[in-house]
């Protein structure tokens, strides 16, 4: 006896499957497309409102010129034109790729992006696996030891990490690891030495770790990873105790679905279930969530590179805000929105590949 096969039958999983990765590829393809007037509105948002108490140049450099002579400057930068005017003209600049060129220092501002943007680029992935390090162990421990006093402690522990100012982490962890017991660097990406070994590099990467493996000098990369240490604990500490609540709140949720009793009725051992089945579930609200820590991170490195003198992004952003050089305010601004824009869509295409879900 024959059977035959239904064509729409055969074409159902075809036309699930199409459907699936179109629905993917349109996903990202607005993501990324949102990006544009997040950026557009930041840019715009900020041009305006760095100009409430007057134009850059006077602002910079007034008290410094005479009237005529801040005039001049004025009439040269085109600052005596309409705002309007002005604001059309530095949106075109951008999208030529000129952020114009500071006023206190004289150095254009792609110039500063890339030379210190290096450098609160390591500083947030430092911090990332410190948090990652210390939230996601610590939550599995909270998950195991659930209502009991090491739940407690880790719940406060949590709490004080993220709630907790990042300059007042970075200013105990000084007091303790860098004044008190002299183990740790107290500011800096380099001490004198290394700065010394690393101008001998040809062709230098903005990245110190990088050029130190690029050397094999076991020396200079101690160095380098000794004075990222305090720096990327104290921003660490305010991600992983977020970290840690999402680990353990999810972990727990899992560990009481059915499958889990399942296999603890036939015997599978507590760690295994934990580490085996109970971490990826709780692992991907962490995924989730990272994009808006890396926006937390870039906004605690403000703080945590003025703390300890790591000249990124941050540092400098605080230096040229205190020579109320707008220009380069400008330009850091939208390069930290850029990166946390980019951030955002990363982690929701990463999202959209673990759970289908999110992209409908």
């Amino acid at each position: 006896m024959s059977t035959a096969l239904d064509p729409e039958a055969e074409d159902t999983p075809r036309r699930t499957r199409r459907r699936a990765s179109g629905g993917l590829g349109r996903y990202i393809l607005v993501r990324f497309l949102l990006i544009i007037p997040t950026v557009l509105i930041l840019m715009t948002m900020v041009f305006f409102l760095m100009r409430i108490t007057g134009d850059p140049i006077t602002a910079a450099l007034g008290g410094r010129l005479t009237p005529d002579q801040l005039a001049q400057r004025r009439a040269e930068a085109g600052y005596d034109r309409p705002l309007i005017v002005q604001y059309f003209d530095y949106l075109g600049g951008v999208l030529r790729g000129d952020f114009g060129t500071t006023y206190t220092d004289n150095t254009p501002v792609t110039e500063v992006l890339t030379t210190y943007g290096a450098a609160t680029f390591e500083l947030v992935v430092y911090s990332l696996v410190v948090a990652l390090l210390l939230g996601v162990p610590l939550g599995m421990i909270a998950a195991r030891t659930r209502d009991r006093w090491p739940d407690a402690v880790l719940r406060i522990i949590a709490i004080l990490g993220y709630a907790t100012p990042v300059f007042f982490v970075g200013l105990l962890l000084k007091l303790v690891f860098s004044v008190g017991l002299g183990w740790l660097p107290v500011a800096g990406r380099l001490s004198t030495s290394g700065q010394i070994t690393m101008s001998t590099i040809l062709n230098p990467s903005p990245f110190s770790l990088l050029d130190a493996l690029r050397l094999g000098d076991t020396e200079l990369l101690r160095d380098v990873l000794g004075h990222a240490v305090l720096p990327a604990v104290a921003l660490g500490i305010l991600t992983g105790g977020v970290f840690l609540r999402l680990v353990r709140t999810n972990m727990i949720g899992t560990l009481e679905m059915q499958y889990i009793e399942s296999a603890r009725s036939r015997g599978v051992a507590e760690t295994r279930l934990t580490t085996r089945h109970g971490l990826r579930p709780a692992l991907i609200p962490i995924i989730t969530v990272m994009g808006m820590q890396v926006a937390m991170m870039l906004g605690g490195a403000v703080l945590t590179e003025t703390t300890f003198e790591w000249n990124g992004l941050g540092y400098m952003l605080a230096e040229y805000m205190k020579a109320r050089d707008y220009i380069a305010v400008q330009g850091i601004v939208m390069m930290l929105a850029v990166i946390v824009a980019l951030s955002n869509f990363v982690v929701d295409v990463i999202a959209a590949l673990i759970d289908p879900r999110v992209r409908y």
